[in-house]
């Protein structure tokens, strides 16, 4: 015991300080947020379009579906005119579906906040997270936020094991039909008021498997939704980011 009181001693502060300092560092081939600038696109090129796996490309105007991208980057260096340009901007979350299409350089302007979701949820968040058929990733990306180094629960943002103890559902994966009355169930049987969090382009548009005949594209068209965070997976610090939008801790 007295070893590990020592080792712990010895490894000091480790929680990250953001949002109260600078977020951590991200890798040189993060890759989040794109810019798009449409001026720049040829009207008779499509290389993008063809190379993208989802369809989250968008044409006339250049566009980019944050909710179906998989932000695996193959339409920017194939664009001969560098109409599309990822940056390692983590800040991903939006309230809107709507939002989630980007066909400007500048981020859209407003508050990633749901309709009373500051004053309800700012000191307390409870969520139970339903893997509805994901493949793990956006799962684990969201299990980090536990550990040591990111402490979720000092915003008073925590995951808890019935849906009747929570204030909302984290949702990730496509939610395959095997998962679709299990994801209801538990829905139904979180009480009001509640919000519902999307996890991944899986959760929110299907990702890789979309329009597959045993998902249903995720979670948008059978639920109301309060936040998407899109990405495959994103990156807890993306995650962590929406989270505190949410309840208003940052803006």
């Amino acid at each position: 015991m007295l070893d590990i009181l020592w080792a712990r001693l010895q490894q000091k502060h480790r929680t990250i300080e953001f949002p109260d300092g600078p977020p951590p560092a991200l890798s040189d081939r993060y890759q989040g947020r794109p810019a798009v600038f449409a001026e720049k696109c040829d009207p008779a090129c499509s290389l993008c379009e063809q190379v993208c796996p989802t369809g989250a490309v968008l044409r006339n105007p250049l566009g980019i579906d944050l909710g179906k991208c998989l932000f695996c980057g193959a339409c920017a260096p194939l664009c001969p005119s560098r109409a599309i340009i990822f940056s390692n901007d983590y800040r991903v979350a939006e309230s809107s579906r709507e939002n989630l299409v980007v066909a400007a350089p500048e981020r859209p302007a407003g508050q990633i906040v749901a309709a009373g979701a500051k004053r309800l949820f700012a000191k307390s968040l409870k969520l139970r997270q339903v893997s509805a058929g994901g493949c793990n990733a956006c799962e684990a990306d969201t299990n980090v936020l536990g550990t040591v180094g990111w402490d979720l629960g000092r915003f008073g943002i925590q995951f808890v094991a019935s849906p009747r103890h929570a204030d909302g559902l984290l949702i990730t994966g496509p939610v395959s039909e095997n998962m679709r009355l299990a994801l209801l169930k538990t829905y139904r049987a979180v009480p009001e008021p509640k919000v519902v969090i999307l996890v991944g382009s899986c959760a929110i548009s299907g990702g890789p498997f979309i329009d597959h005949e045993e998902v249903h594209n995720g979670a948008g068209g059978l639920l109301p939704v309060d936040l998407h965070i899109p990405g495959c997976p994103p990156s807890p610090l993306a995650i962590l980011d929406g989270l505190l939008r949410l309840t208003g801790r940052i803006s």
